[in-house]
């Protein structure tokens, strides 16, 4: 069962059921064709339907999305604001924008050549990140008739990493030692869900810093799955700009309508499974309260302050300072807070999707109990910085639950293969195992990319899969790039987003994001 985190009002993509629970004053209706820059509404006289009655009625056709938003809004009393805003400078033809606002939280911008085809736009967006986390919390809502693997979805879910897992173990039995921290893409579709990237590992490199590339620096579970998401991502690209119709057609992105950017298909979301609790602030103790400006404020913030990790050791930014000759990497639970504003998709892939975030963050059960402190750490240190993000972004706070456990995080003889990680994504022939210590591709690897072991999540890899995108999409201003970091720096609302993020979580006292070494980046090939 998904747990019940108790946001205070105001927060972003908190669960519903909790968060729509205070009353608001009648305002005036809003009714007709919506003609104000800005609504606020109540339907309160009006007849009103359940909410899963409102959501079939949409899915069907029968309400329109505006309609749809504000039925929505009077049935749970949350404050609900249509605004419209400015339309991006690389958007020619388009000549209204308008965003909503749901308690205060802003979702992406809608575009269109009239006001009303504008609003209709910035509805479907909202209605497309804000359906799901609703629809898991009526579910979550209902008698529960077996506690904690109640909800089909989640079952499957995990049931869908542990057969891949098995069947990537039972082929290489050598490595199972290394699968004692697991952590798995997947993405729904009517059709059911899909694993579409996995990774496994615990620890970061001894080595120093190097400028060439093809040193695999962090290789804990969470950071692998989503570097394998990324070589998926990729892959998908690809078969979208072949021009040949039956792979476009396999590919899971699609155009954006006045955008330059594709987007994932409408019917399919991306979920994140973990079998324990990622390194950092997720394992805080999960009864200690968010409120960095309390009298305890000095015990809270050593909770929820950033951390370092170094040779798999994980240090509070407020009380260590690791030595710079080594390479240092943020926790887990950091990324994870980072990738819910930026998305998963990275700085490259930003010059050509929108962000891509997670709508759900499941735990494996066999070492949680809760998923509280998870919550704490991944989505309210965030909390308020949407406001400021630039076109695309926004803090999305996924929902949070307990699924079976798809790996035993204490099975095997895991003191003989601590360093080992290992990583695959759909379509990859083999599984790739790499010495995290190291960096490196083991010898002994199913898969090895060539004589000089460099892994093909490294950054390198990751470069020369975007040119060879860049290049199908026929994006020649992107092929003149002197660098990695030079391409990366290139995505400026990526980066905008990013620097209001580390802006944001230092005002707020959970410390200073490290800038990474300039010349680790340094390389074009």
């Amino acid at each position: 069962m998904c747990e019940t985190n108790g946001p205070s009002r105001g927060s972003r993509g908190a669960r519903f059921s909790q968060k729509f629970q205070w009353k608001m004053p009648d305002l005036p209706g809003a009714t007709g064709d919506h003609n104000n820059n800005s609504v606020t509404t109540s339907y309160a006289n009006r007849p009103q339907l359940h909410p899963k009655d409102v959501i079939a009625k949409y899915k069907e056709g029968d309400i329109h999305p505006v309609s749809t938003l504000y039925e929505l809004a009077s049935v749970l009393q949350c404050p609900l604001e249509l605004k419209e805003t400015v339309t991006p400078g690389n958007t020619p033809g388009f000549f209204f924008a308008f965003c909503v606002l749901v308690d205060g939280v802003t979702y992406k911008t809608g575009m269109g050549i009239t006001k009303k085809e504008a609003r209709r736009r910035a509805a479907e967006l909202a209605l497309r990140d804000l359906l799901p986390l609703l629809e898991a919390d009526l579910s979550a809502a209902e008698p529960a008739a077996d506690g904690l693997h109640n909800n089909p979805q989640n079952e499957q879910m995990s049931q869908a990493v542990q057969q891949l897992l098995s069947a990537l173990l039972h082929k290489n039995p050598e490595v199972s030692a290394c699968a004692t921290t697991v952590a798995a893409f997947l993405l729904q579709s009517p059709a059911g869900c899909e694993v579409v990237a996995l990774g496994t590992g615990s620890i970061n490199t001894n080595r120093c810093a190097t400028s060439n590339g093809r040193v695999l620096h962090d290789s804990h579970a969470v950071v692998v799955a989503r570097r394998s998401l990324m070589r998926f991502l990729y892959r998908h690209l690809l078969m979208f700009f072949s021009k040949k119709e039956s792979l476009q057609h396999l590919s899971i992105f699609q155009p954006t309508p006045g955008s330059p950017l594709l987007a994932m298909k409408s019917d399919l979301t991306l979920h994140l499974y973990l079998n324990q609790l990622p390194k950092g602030a997720a394992q805080m103790p999960p009864n200690l309260r968010l409120n960095p400006h309390s009298l305890a404020a000095w015990e809270v913030i050593n909770q929820l302050s950033l951390h370092l990790v170094v040779e798999g050791k994980v240090f509070s930014m407020s009380t260590a300072e690791p030595s710079v000759s080594r390479i240092v990497s943020m926790s887990a639970t950091d990324k994870l807070t980072q990738w819910q504003v930026l998305g998963y998709q990275g700085a490259l892939l930003s010059h050509l999707v929108e962000p891509l975030y997670a709508h759900s963050i499941l735990v494996g059960d066999g070492g949680c109990s809760t998923t509280r402190g998870l919550a704490l750490a991944v989505s309210q240190r965030a909390e308020g910085v949407t406001g400021g993000l630039p076109l695309h972004y926004c803090m999305v706070r996924p929902h949070y639950c307990l699924a079976p456990a798809a790996a035993d995080p204490g099975a095997g003889p895991y003191s003989t293969q601590q360093n080992l990680s290992m990583n695959w994504s759909q379509g990859d022939s083999a599984m790739e195992v790499v010495d995290g210590l190291e960096g490196m591709t083991v010898k002994d690897s199913p898969f090895r990319s060539g004589p000089g072991m460099a892994s093909r999540l490294c950054k390198a890899a990751m470069l020369n899969r975007f040119n060879l995108v860049v290049t199908e999409a026929e994006r020649r201003e992107l092929l003149s790039t002197v660098s990695y970091r030079e391409a990366k720096m290139r995505a400026k609302l990526y980066q905008e987003a990013k620097n209001m993020l580390k802006v944001h979580l230092s005002k707020n006292g959970y410390g200073d994001w490290p800038s990474k070494l300039p010349h680790s980046g340094n390389f074009n090939t």
